[in-house]
């Protein structure tokens, strides 16, 4: 049964729950490790159960798959209960030399046919995928070859004629071409963002210089990442080997943030680093030149393994969770001429690319860097990292004095803290210095603006923002209409023509109330961006605003404790109330990344019987092996179904068979050091924004002065599937929900049917759109991706 060509469009829901019957699958993880890969593991099993397929896990990697015997088990929906926040992969991965010989694949393809499967989900990195393609070419050979040994019949061979593959890539690295990020990536940042922000605090104590050595042997992503995250001193990646004579520049550059009053530094080095002639550079070559030529106090920090480790980031457990839900899809509606695929993300879609194509371009880059095309090898990892390297080089050391422009912007925080706010000053101020601008702070939001908290800023005075969480200039929710002749005060008095807001919904509305006073005051006719900064996602104009990823990681990692303290407890529920107001999007994201049981939120209105419903499911949930529910409640989802309501409901339903308790995250959510995410986010959103402003005072400078009051003068900076995009506040008024702080629409909706597919509610998944089959070529490469 090679696929049962089911139309991607609407998948009737009688059909898709037998679509797989009849067929067997199976899952293994091979390679490096990577945190994500159980979610991943998890998410196939449960929808490769969901259409009726049996699940089979293979333990070892390849080398179970060859061996055979125990290592090919048979999966129920228990099976993979509460390894979602676990690292590593709990079926296990190993090296195997025999699979990459044919007498391995041989033995393989028999013991596979002995269980029926030919269907094969393989997480990996591009050697396991490009083994597994390989599999599926000799298959039909293997096979023959089986028939004429006499150990199968040609009954057997005919009926499992076809072997069908896809693949998920399984590679903290992220050095798979094609692919926006892979799986274990994201936490792996987390990982070295961790180690950096606590070995900040011991080097800014000592004075000391520090080298830190990532992983990356071919490519530097980690690297590149974590250096723009912490405003690394200098950073060397294999893509992009330093100039002759880098020694020098080096040395003079730490030296001079030395004298400029910075009190450490830190220079981070990937383990494949090169010179221009391919010699390598290790980090205690650095560190002895650093000695030598500097004297300054040195130390280096290998990351090794450390990377790997841990806890999956709430990004990767989502990430693994569609695309496992995605792979089973593929494989369902694979044929023989289909070519393997893999599953991938592209900004927030799930998407299907050919396999051998992305292997292709990912070889391509490790060829240019041997023949020491450089430029070419950076172009080649995509359009993102070639972003990621020229903001790096443009914010990490100060250029020499650009002309003055005659443009003074000015910086405000508005509405409630945001992790990631600070990162997007730092940004925003350094580019516009770039720019020959002149950069204002403001404290305390709009009210700040009226009494004229304002100062001008330099270069320095926003060093070390990167990692801080909250909000450094401080922030308050008050509205521009409660003050408007002040704030128009301070506007003529500094001459300020550019406004950037960083800020929750109230800095849009706010800006919008200063757009719509144009009429009255000519001072407002100036250039106003706003960067969403909430971590309740609920900005209209963008998909992500800046902290609702630190937000679910908080929220995420209180659960994983609260679920811990269930295990212990046997038949224990736990009702959590997340904040958000009216948006219900951290505690879906949250109630993925932790495997719940329910969310309700405003957005998806809910009855009595609805309740009920739940209610009966944990009973059930109760009377199997796993003894604790988890429900996630928004804090604004019900008038009158408050958390207290269903706590409850849920005690007294489920008098005898499992007790409850309440749980109410509160500020927790808006606390922590910012996410790496977030840290890049905010950088990149910053630049976007400064760039964009100085475009447009440009174009309305006339006669002296700015003057500008068209539509697109004042703009919501946001990212939009994968791309920046700028859209007028005054359009985005008819898609936003004023009463309730909402967009209209909301992307995110669609995660839900995952979340109840996942806790294995009977659900309609004819809303479920499968990814479209794209190609990956050079062209496509070079096309911008957002971040």
């Amino acid at each position: 049964m090679a696929g049962t060509g089911l139309g991607s469009e609407a998948l009737d829901l009688e059909k898709l729950r037998t679509a797989g019957a009849g067929l067997a699958l199976a899952v293994l993880t091979s390679g490096g490790d990577a945190q994500g890969m159980n979610a991943a593991v998890r998410a196939v099993t449960r929808m490769g159960l969901y259409v009726g397929a049996k699940v089979f896990l293979i333990y070892e990697g390849y080398e179970g798959l060859v061996e055979g015997g125990e290592n090919i088990k048979q999966a129920n929906w228990l099976s993979v209960s509460n390894i979602i926040q676990l690292g590593g992969t709990i079926i296990g991965s190993a090296r195997c030399k025999a699979f990459t010989t044919r007498e391995g694949r041989l033995k393989a393809a028999y013991n596979l046919v002995q269980h029926g499967i030919t269907n094969l989900c393989v997480i990996g990195g591009d050697g396991s995928l490009t083994g597994a393609n390989i599999f599926r070419t000799e298959w039909g050979g293997l096979l023959e070859e089986l028939v004429g040994e006499g150990k199968i019949t040609d009954e057997v061979a005919k009926t499992y004629c076809h072997l069908n593959i896809v693949g998920l890539v399984g590679s903290i690295d992220n050095d798979f071409c094609g692919t926006d990020m892979t799986i274990g990536t994201d936490s792996a940042l987390h990982r070295i963002m961790e180690v950096i922000d606590a070995i900040t605090t011991t080097a800014q104590s000592h004075q000391r210089t520090f080298v830190l050595e990532v992983m990356g042997r071919h490519c530097g992503y980690l690297a590149l990442v974590s250096a723009l995250a912490s405003g690394a001193d200098w950073l060397f990646i294999p893509e992009s080997p330093p100039e002759d004579g880098w020694e020098d520049f080096m040395c003079e550059r730490l030296g001079e943030a030395r004298s400029r009053g910075s009190r450490l530094n830190i220079i981070i080095i990937a383990e494949g680093a090169i010179d221009r002639n391919g010699k390598p550079i290790t980090s205690n070559y650095v560190k002895d030149l650093v000695v030598k030529r500097l004297g300054f106090d040195t130390r280096v920090t290998v990351l090794g393994h450390v990377q790997r480790g841990g806890t999956p980031s709430a990004f990767d457990r989502v990430l693994s969770s569609k695309m496992g839900m995605e792979a089973v899809m593929a494989l369902l509606e694979a044929t023989p001429d289909t070519p393997a695929c893999v599953v991938s993300l592209s900004g927030n879609q799930s998407v299907r690319l050919p396999l051998m194509e992305c292997v292709q371009v990912t070889k391509e880059v490790q060829k240019a860097m041997d023949e020491k095309r450089f430029e070419e090898a950076i172009q080649l990892r995509g359009r993102s990292f070639e972003n990621n390297w020229n903001i790096y080089k443009l914010l990490a050391h100060q250029k020499p004095k650009q002309e003055k422009s005659n443009f003074s912007i000015a910086i405000l925080n508005v509405g409630a803290p945001a992790a990631g706010m600070n990162a997007a000053v730092r940004s925003a101020v350094r580019v516009g210095i770039c720019q020959g601008h002149t950069m204002y702070v403001v404290n305390d939001g709009f009210e700040g603006l009226s009494k004229g908290q304002i100062r001008e800023v330099g270069w320095h005075d926003v060093a070390g923002w990167l990692g801080r969480g909250g909000s450094m200039l401080g922030t308050k929710r008050t509205l521009p209409k409660t003050c408007m002749e002040n704030i128009v005060d301070t506007i003529r008095k500094f001459n300020i023509q550019g406004l950037l807001v960083i800020g929750g919904f109230e800095a849009y509305e706010g800006v919008l109330q200063l757009v719509e006073a144009r009429g009255q005051y000519d001072e407002l006719c100036i250039i106003m961006s706003v960067i969403p900064a909430t971590i309740s996602n609920n900005v209209p104009g963008t998909d992500f605003s800046l902290g609702s990823d630190t937000a679910v990681n908080a929220a995420m990692e209180s659960c994983d404790r609260i679920k811990q303290s269930a295990s212990g407890t046997k038949r224990r529920v736990f009702i959590v109330e997340t904040m958000g107001g009216y948006c219900g999007y951290l505690s879906t994201v949250t109630g993925i990344a932790v495997g719940a049981d329910a969310a309700y939120v405003y957005e998806e209105p809910f009855t009595i019987h609805d309740l009920k419903a739940n209610v009966e499911h944990l009973t059930d949930k109760m009377k199997t092996d796993i003894q604790r529910g988890l429900v996630l409640r928004n804090e604004k989802c019900h008038e009158h179904y408050t958390t207290e309501f269903l706590y409850n409901l849920y005690s007294s339903e489920g008098k005898g068979i499992f007790d409850c308790r309440i749980n109410v995250l509160g500020h927790l959510q808006q606390g922590g050091a910012p996410t790496p995410f977030d840290r890049n986010y905010g950088t990149k959103l910053g630049v976007k924004a400064i760039l964009w402003m100085s475009d447009k005072l440009k174009d309305t400078y006339r006669k002296g002065r700015v003057f500008a009051n068209d539509a697109d003068s004042a703009c919501v900076i946001g990212l939009r599937r994968k791309t920046v995009s700028f859209s007028p506040v005054n359009e985005l008024k008819k898609v936003t929900d004023f009463e309730h702080r909402l967009p209209k629409e909301q992307w995110w909706l669609n995660l839900r049917l995952m979340l109840k597919m996942l806790a294995h509610y009977q659900i309609s998944l004819t809303e479920y759109v499968s990814g479209k089959m794209e190609h990956v070529t050079r062209r496509t490469l070079s096309i911008e991706k957002g971040f």
